[in-house]
């Protein structure tokens, strides 16, 4: 999630701002929407927070004062810690939602989600919170644990014990001369350089690479020691000596301030132009006019009232469907059942990535939905590796898909890599994208919407590079490959295909002529998207995906995976929805509405169509599944619209009169 880092020398040099500086650029691929830090003295803890990027915020006037100095002024120990925010709780806009957080004398830089929040705060201090953060609740268990006499060390294990979900700290406080780091997933990694006077900690081992490397400094890569999950280390800065532990354990090296330094919060006097409102956190949603309701029963009547096959559930609008003499369709007449490798193959596999020395074993590429968080489970548990999960988020991963990814990566203690796109940079081409589509629309081009998140695949196989992995392990479900996509831009099906990213060149092409003309009737769709469009095909479709795909291996069941990831990890579901699919995606309840309205049937019939194929559920059953998965998700669609900047009532009205297929 987000980037947490620090600096500790014991004397400051002409290299201590430059090294900060590399340090924010580093670790902004973890969160691009806010940034902030806090440098301590003998006399002061100085605390600045921005409600911009950290590539911003290092070339302001306050980062300039603090950091360029004339080098007559290179005397003192220098200590500081800095934050590179995602947003997951309350908005970047207001300066109290920032970090680092400053409360009962502690200031805590935060990576990680305390999905438990609402339960803790009605433990600790409800009416004296200061922001929305989750991350508060850091320093006001701390304190209140204080207070009852208990040591700090413990207090730490009792802050990790109550804490559910993932949680990675940096602290600071006027009452002791130390720097505290704690983690209950593996999340932060640091170099300790006794001889040269040097401690430094990020976020991820790379980061810490990248620097060394960078800076040219004297420090062993090799190093780079991993904070292991339930661990903490507690850094004297003074006598610049460092106390690995278990949370929970005392802490001996403690030294108190004297005299007790003061917080000083910074100010910029003029700050850079920052327009953008963030809208994205999970709100309340108003009632939805009858209007929609009622326009959508009417285009359900003759939907209920397609030919459909007699095998599976697809209409006759799906894309190129063909019925033979008994009713049953072309998709299922070439279908070929799933012929899964067996866990033991996977094993064998596994076994061939085990490392001796404790570093990560492979990638999990992690949405937070169903299928990857299962993976994830099953290489933990099941398998017994030790992965790195690793997120893309795009701008369009929900908040109920944060909450998960922070329940599984805490409960299973797995490091946690999450690469932000330029969120507000997204989502401001996903609207210039749906704003042309709704001009001319076209079911061939809906899946620019969802354009942005294909680099995903660069970002696994980049990330499996720095970490030094061999294997990545996918949790892609085979049964969610649809056809109707690709076969809306004139691509006849192909029945042999395993991924739902395989086409062929000559496929290739006619979906770039598709769009081309699309362009060509369309010059909306020629915006400042165009670059990230192409792009995006490129990860989709060119470059080689080096998955192994878990699904090949174990027999996909929806009723298993549901159960092991409610009950054993509080895996949290839709309450707008029945289906556990699609749920962290914030695209799909809106473009699902647009197949449903246009062409009479979504994802869900598809899907639920390959289960009947595998004899996985009766044609009835699968009836009953779509009457309630294909309801409009009324609330998605509205946070959806909102948080690209869209009125729904005008996008809505304007689907609803697009000609129907039938």
């Amino acid at each position: 999630m987000c980037g947490i880092f620090g600096l500790i020398q014991k004397e400051e040099t002409n290299k201590s701002g430059i090294i900060i500086r590399d340090l924010f650029l580093l670790s902004e691929s973890r969160g691009k929407e806010a940034a902030g830090f806090a440098v301590k003295t003998v006399k002061q803890i100085r605390v600045y927070k921005a409600p911009f990027p950290a590539s911003i915020l290092v070339k302001g006037r306050i980062f300039k004062n603090e950091f360029i100095k004339s080098k007559e002024n290179y005397n003192d120990p220098f200590v500081c810690i800095g934050h590179s925010r995602l947003v997951t709780n309350g908005y970047e806009q207001y300066e109290e939602n920032n970090q680092p957080v400053v409360k009962n004398g502690m200031i805590v830089i935060h990576n990680g989600i305390i999905v438990n929040q609402s339960e803790l705060w009605k433990e600790y201090e409800q009416g004296n919170r200061i922001s929305e953060l989750d991350s508060e609740l850091i320093p006001a268990i701390i304190e209140s644990e204080l207070n009852k006499g208990i040591e700090l060390g413990e207090v730490i294990g009792i802050l990790f014990r109550k804490i559910y979900g993932m949680t990675n700290i940096a602290m600071l406080s006027i009452k002791y001369n130390n720097l505290l780091l704690a983690t209950n997933n593996g999340s932060i990694y640091y170099l300790h350089d006794p001889q040269n006077g040097f401690f430094v900690f990020a976020s991820e081992r790379f980061i810490l690479k990248q620097l060394l490397r960078k800076q040219k400094l004297n420090s062993n890569i090799e190093s780079i020691t991993q904070l292991n999950p339930g661990e903490l280390v507690c850094i004297n800065l003074n006598k610049f000596s460092i106390q690995s532990a278990k949370t929970g354990d005392k802490l001996i090296n403690l030294e108190e301030n004297i005299p007790l330094p003061e917080i000083e919060l910074l100010k910029e006097n003029k700050r850079p132009k920052n327009n953008y409102v963030n809208t994205s956190l999970e709100h309340e949603t108003s009632e939805i006019s009858p209007e929609f309701t009622e326009e959508y029963l009417k285009r359900k009547d003759p939907i209920d009232n397609l030919k459909r096959c007699t095998k599976c559930i697809l209409p006759e609008t799906f894309p190129f469907i063909e019925f033979d003499e008994n009713g049953v369709c072309n998709y299922c007449n070439n279908y070929n059942k799933i012929d899964y490798h067996g866990k033991e193959a996977l094993h064998k596999i596994a076994d061939g990535y085990r490392k001796k020395n404790g570093e990560p074993e492979c990638l999990i590429p992690f949405s937070g939905g169903r299928d990857s968080s299962y993976a994830l489970h099953y290489a933990v548990k099941e398998l017994g590796l030790k992965p790195i999960a690793f997120s893309y988020d795009w701008g369009m991963l929900t908040d109920l898909a944060r909450r998960n990814q922070a329940r599984m990566c805490g409960k299973l203690g797995v490091e946690h890599i999450l690469v932000s796109a330029d969120i507000r940079k997204k989502r401001d081409n996903i609207r210039k994208n749906v704003t042309a589509w709704l001009k001319y629309p076209d079911l061939g081009t809906v899946p620019l919407f969802m354009a942005g998140d294909k680099q995903y695949f660069y970002y696994a196989n980049l990330l499996m590079n720095q970490n030094n992995l061999g294997l990545s392990i996918l949790g892609e479900n085979r049964l969610e490959t649809t056809n109707f996509k690709s076969g809306f831009c004139g691509i006849r099906p192909n029945f042999s295909k395993e991924n739902t990213y395989s086409l062929s060149t000559a496929d290739k092409l006619k979906m770039i002529a598709h769009y081309g003309k699309q362009y060509f009737l369309n010059p909306s769709y020629i915006n400042s998207s165009l670059f990230d469009t192409l792009d995006s095909f490129k990860s989709y479709y060119i470059i080689k995906h080096k998955n192994l795909n878990i699904y090949n291996y174990l027999k996909w069941d929806e009723n298993i995976i549901s159960k092991i990831l409610i009950d054993e990890y509080d895996w949290e579901t839709d309450p707008g929805t029945r289906t556990t699919w699609r749920i962290g995606d914030g695209t799909a309840a809106f473009y699902n509405y647009i197949y449903y309205m246009v062409a009479g049937f979504t994802e869900n019939d598809t899907f639920r169509s390959n289960q009947i194929r595998e004899g996985m559920i009766s044609r009835e059953e699968g009836f009953k599944l779509i009457e309630s998965e294909n309801h409009p998700r009324w609330s998605s669609i509205k946070w959806y619209l909102n948080t690209i900047g869209l009125d729904f009532e005008k996008t809505i009205k304007i689907i609803n009169n697009i000609e129907k297929i039938k």
